[in-house]
Parts: C-alpha cells; sequence; structure tokens
C-alpha cells in the first residue's frame, strides 16, 4: 500500500520524528476517508478540487488555518513521494495556496519571572527536588526541546569541556555549550543518582525518577507548569515555554542570531528570526519611554 511506504520514507529516508509521523499518517487517513464519499478510492487519485473540498471542509469545521496547513504539508508530501515512485502523475495540491496564518509569537518568561523560579523556589527534598531543579535549569539553560531532553544519556555530558551533546530532529546531533552553575548541577546529580541504590537506574538515560526510571513525558510537562504556575500567570506554561525563554533572553543580551540558531538546533534562520519580533517590541517600549519625541 502507497500510505504505508510513504511513512516507511518518512520514518527511514526523511528521519521524521515519531509524532510527524503519526500526525502524517493520521490526516493522510482522514483525507482518504473523506475522498471515499466521492467513491475516489485511492489518495493518490485525488484531484485539485477534491483537496480544494477538503479544506473548505476542514475549516467549516472550524479548524485552525495551522491545522490545516499541516494537513496540507502531509499531502504536499505524499504526492511528492507518489510522483517520486511512479505512483502519480501530477501534484494536485502544486498551484494551491495555504490558508493565511496569523502571526503568533512566542511565549516567554520575563527574566524577573526566571530570577525567582531559579532563586527563591524551595525545591523538594531529596532526589525529586534535584531532578525537578535540573530539568529547568537544562530546558532554560541550553533551549533544548522536550524530546531532546528526553533522549540525553550520562555519555551526553561531558563536564571537562562543558557541553551536551543533543540528538535533535531528523537524528541531527549537534553541541551545547553549558555554564559552570549547570556544570556542577549536573556533576551532583550525577553523583547521587548513582549513590543512594534506588536511582542507581538500569538505564543510561540522564534523567530518572525515584525507581532509576527514566522520566516520562509527561511527568516533566507536569512539573514545568507547576513551576512555570508559580512566577507567571501567562497561559502557556510549557516546556516549549522554556525554550522560547531561552533565545529570546539570549538575543535580549545581544546574542548573534546566527549562534542562537545553531544552539537551538533550527534547519533555517526564518525560524529564529521569530524571536527577534519580542526584542524589537521591547525596544520599542523603551524608545517610547525614552526618546524626547518617542511617544509623538
Amino acid at each position: 500500500m502507497l500510505l504505508d511506504r510513504f511513512v516507511d520514507h518518512l520514518t527511514y529516508e526523511k528521519r521524521y520524528s515519531p509524532h510527524t509521523v503519526v500526525a502524517y499518517r493520521r490526516d493522510l487517513e482522514q483525507f482518504q476517508a473523506f475522498l471515499a464519499t466521492f467513491g475516489v478510492d485511492k489518495v493518490q487519485q485525488a484531484t485539485d478540487k477534491n483537496v480544494r473540498r477538503w479544506m473548505m471542509h476542514l475549516m467549516e469545521d472550524s479548524l485552525g488555518a495551522r491545522s490545516v496547513n499541516r494537513k496540507l504539508s502531509a499531502l504536499r508530501g505524499f504526492f511528492q513521494f507518489a510522483r517520486m515512485v511512479g505512483e502519480a502523475d501530477s501534484d494536485p495540491t502544486a498551484l494551491l495556496d495555504p490558508p493565511k496564518t496569523p502571526k503568533r509569537l512566542p511565549e516567554f518568561v520575563d527574566e524577573k519571572g526566571m530570577g525567582r523560579l531559579l532563586e527563591q523556589v524551595e525545591w523538594p527534598p531529596g532526589h525529586k527536588g534535584a531532578t525537578d531543579r535540573l530539568v529547568i535549569d537544562l530546558l532554560y539553560q541550553t533551549g533544548m526541546r522536550l524530546a531532546e531532553l528526553l533522549g540525553l544519556t550520562v555519555g551526553d555530558t561531558d563536564l571537562r569541556s562543558g557541553t551536551l551533546r543533543v540528538m535533535g530532529k531528523r537524528q541531527k546531533e549537534r553541541i551545547i555549550p553549558i555554564g559552570p552553575d549547570l556544570c556542577d548541577g549536573l556533576k551532583s546529580y550525577l553523583a547521587s543518582r548513582t549513590a543512594n541504590g534506588k536511582p542507581a537506574a538500569t538505564t543510561d538515560a540522564l534523567l530518572v525518577d525515584a525507581q532509576g526510571e527514566p522520566l516520562a513525558r509527561r511527568t516533566v510537562q507536569r512539573l514545568v507548569t507547576h513551576y512555570l504556575s508559580g512566577v507567571t500567570t501567562q497561559r502557556k506554561r510549557s516546556p516549549h515555554v522554556l525554550r522560547h525563554t531561552f533565545a529570546t533572553h539570549m538575543l535580549e543580551h545581544g546574542a548573534d542570531l546566527n549562534a542562537v540558531k545553531e544552539l537551538l538546533g533550527h534547519a533555517n534562520l526564518a525560524a529564529t528570526q521569530v524571536y527577534t519580533h519580542n526584542t524589537v517590541e521591547k525596544l520599542r517600549k523603551v524608545h517610547a519611554q525614552a526618546h524626547p519625541r518617542g511617544s509623538n
């Protein structure tokens, strides 16, 4: 079946993340079910009219422009693959314009909020407190993604050189420098992880729970939400907010945009430039307040 071959192509050749692969398969199966109502049996038999109807159907069901664009991206990828393997003669998505999406600036925690979190919060005692603190420090001081955090192993730490090896999207490896405080935190965590028996994990995962098992994704999401709730009232309080916070604070303190791009593991500069909007807005407010004619 062509859909299965496409999924294998995404997984093993393009090296898409499992989350993306599952989403693309779900989108294509949804489109296939939609086509069946018009008597079309296979996705590769769809016309541009079928695709337009589907997009209209999705938007009439109040699906957001970003979600529709992702589904359209899945279709584009499928038809590119279908043409490559000789299963389709044309791409019905080629001339379609994606729905316009409103610009959404990344949400981040200001420096005062992060200062309160890192300097005033009372962490739980024992291994849990050490783990919670390290999770927050790693996310904020490196800007890594949640999946990258969970993928860290003991062997990825090089405390002598002060670096972490991170496996990013599509299995792209990068080296992230870390400061002395985070090095000390990692050294202490690694020592306690093997000193008191239980957390002497049977896994090489860096972050482990009290039973020595790799830290679960949901556990990290919950603990980040809990700690951010104490320092910010903003709606989003996820691990990705700490990634946004890292990038924004770096740029506010004069970091080169290309350097931030490399630290974040972005494939192109456009993905990093979104953070400059926040810094420009901050400068605009300073200018309006400080310049004699800034508010005129």
